[in-house]
């Protein structure tokens, strides 16, 4: 219900959630051209500063279920305001950190506070709209959404080469403070609801299978996988807390989410689905900046720039979605949206050392338009048969499964990436041998095997086309996850609309 207070004051209410908004969906971006400097600055391996991507989302995904049970009981307002100041503490101090273990705690913390921004921004927009203004208020909100993933890169490549990579934090102060107090002086007073009873086992079991299955794979590289102790610990911990979650899950009378939804066949579908379309979209999104920077010796700031045209196309392709949706089989924009990121993929496995920034930019474009395609579809099928009381519970639970396949994607592809480079390198260094007339007659004078300086530019050179080999693989490994994924839009019943009501979607 709008109170008198709220309908007085929608725009500064409106303004103030969209910073928030914003400032949450530019650090899912921000970060990602930024990390070749942290990893200088923190001195952590390639596949140690990617904790710094993961870890966000991860403890983001963990606490999304959560956050609706807790504001019922401290009230939508209050956890606004602790959800936006916690973000904004986090923020500074991943802007001071001064180690890898520090930055890593504090971008959970960031996590931890930044997963209710999304859920709430958007009850409270569709709250203090009428109905007939909610498509605008959502157009309004999706555009604010969007936006920190386009300007994100930009902004990440110009803070880290102007200033320094703690900005790519630091810029999230005024935007908090600012946020916090439009929050504070413009909505109105908490209503408090009675919370649901909360199944708190199930929700610490889950956390404990995603928490120990991240662990496995972020630590599995440095630790030399199951020849470690640790990782077999954090593998059998991962374990014990999947199996009781889901007997638990199988047999309490208040399950973490209602069994209810593993019987509908769009919801399971599409939540499988989504967790494969976060390893497309963010594996790439993590991988592309450092790739930039490292192999092509690009500067940061040029590295962003080039990032940039990704979130346009996604920007222009959630634009036509509005306009097909309803209109159009919402199984068939799904076929052309991982069509077109098929296309994306083909194209990036002719990647080379030499090539100028425009396949990038074009790969990226077309990419963009392809992911775009998919989000609001995927949404609308995924809940276009559940039934509106169990809609909050499954938005917790898709958005949950979305996230884990981000960073299950960015921790396997890295990884990947890193032992390739390394079995590459031993393959062709082996092909160039030093004492061989026509191998050093074949090499420039730069890369003599014969003197020091020599040898060390060689084995540099070999370390390099090495490791775009390596990234070429990855994105092979895309292109297959993309077609594997096509025959799932078999299983998807297409979206009916009953009595009139219309089409459902969650877009997050």
């Amino acid at each position: 219900m709008v109170t008198a207070h709220d309908a007085r004051n929608r725009w500064p209410i409106t303004i103030s959630i969209m910073l928030a908004t914003v400032m949450n969906s530019l650090d899912t971006t921000i970060a990602n051209v930024a990390l070749p400097n942290m990893q200088g600055s923190v001195s952590a391996s390639p596949e140690q500063i990617t904790w710094v991507l993961t870890s966000y989302i991860v403890a983001a995904a963990i606490m999304t279920p959560l956050s609706g049970w807790l504001a019922d009981r401290v009230g939508r307002k209050r956890m606004f305001l602790i959800s936006i100041g916690g973000f904004t503490a986090a923020s500074m101090l991943c802007g001071l950190a001064t180690s890898l273990p520090e930055i890593v705690a504090f971008r959970v913390l960031q996590g931890v506070f930044g997963a209710a921004l999304i859920p709430l921004s958007q009850a409270v927009l569709l709250d203090i709209n009428p109905p007939e203004k909610h498509g605008q208020a959502m157009a309004i909100w999706g555009a604010g959404a969007i936006l920190g993933p386009v300007l994100g890169p930009a902004l990440g490549g110009y803070f880290t080469e102007y200033f320094s990579w703690r900005w790519c934090f630091f810029i999230n102060l005024p935007v908090g403070i600012l946020a916090f107090l439009g929050v504070l002086f413009f909505i109105s007073g908490d209503r408090l609801a009675k919370a649901k009873r909360f199944d708190f086992l199930g929700f610490g079991m889950l956390t404990l299978f995603i928490a120990a299955f991240q662990m496995v794979l972020d630590r599995g590289p440095s630790q030399d996988w199951f020849q470690s102790r640790e990782i077999w610990t954090e593998a059998i911990l991962a374990a014990v807390g999947l199996w009781v979650f889901v007997i638990h899950t199988l047999t309490t009378d208040h399950p973490f989410f209602d069994r209810a939804l593993l019987r509908d066949r769009n919801f399971v579908t599409a939540s499988v689905f989504g967790f494969f379309v976060g390893i497309l979209l963010f594996s790439t999104m993590a991988l592309l900046p450092p790739m930039m920077q490292t192999l092509m010796g690009y500067p940061v700031l040029t590295s962003g720039l080039i990032s940039m045209p990704r979130g346009v196309g996604s920007f222009v392709a959630m634009f036509l979605v509005g306009r097909l949706i309803g209109k159009v089989d919402t199984r068939l924009i799904l076929f052309v949206g991982l069509t077109i990121s098929c296309a994306a993929l083909w194209q990036m496995l002719n990647f080379d050392l030499s090539m100028t920034v425009w396949p990038f930019v074009i790969s990226g474009v077309i990419q963009g338009l392809g992911v775009g395609l998919l989000f609001v579809p995927l949404s609308t099928l995924a809940f276009a048969t559940v039934p509106p009381h169990l809609r909050p519970e499954g938005s917790g639970i898709y958005t949950l499964t979305r996230n884990l396949g981000s960073s299950v994607g960015i921790s396997i592809m890295n990884a990947l990436v890193v032992a390739n480079t390394q079995t590459l390198h031993a393959a062709l260094a082996g092909r160039v041998v030093a004492t061989d007339a026509v191998v050093r007659a074949s090499l420039p004078r730069m890369l003599d095997p014969s003197t020091t300086a020599g040898i060390t530019a060689l084995n540099g050179e070999i370390t390099r086309q090495g490791s775009m080999v390596a990234y070429i693989d990855d994105f092979r490994l895309m292109l297959i996850i993309t077609i594997a994924c096509m025959p799932m839009l078999l299983l998807m019943r297409k979206p009916r609309r009953a009595g009139g009501e219309p089409l459902h979607a969650v877009i997050d």
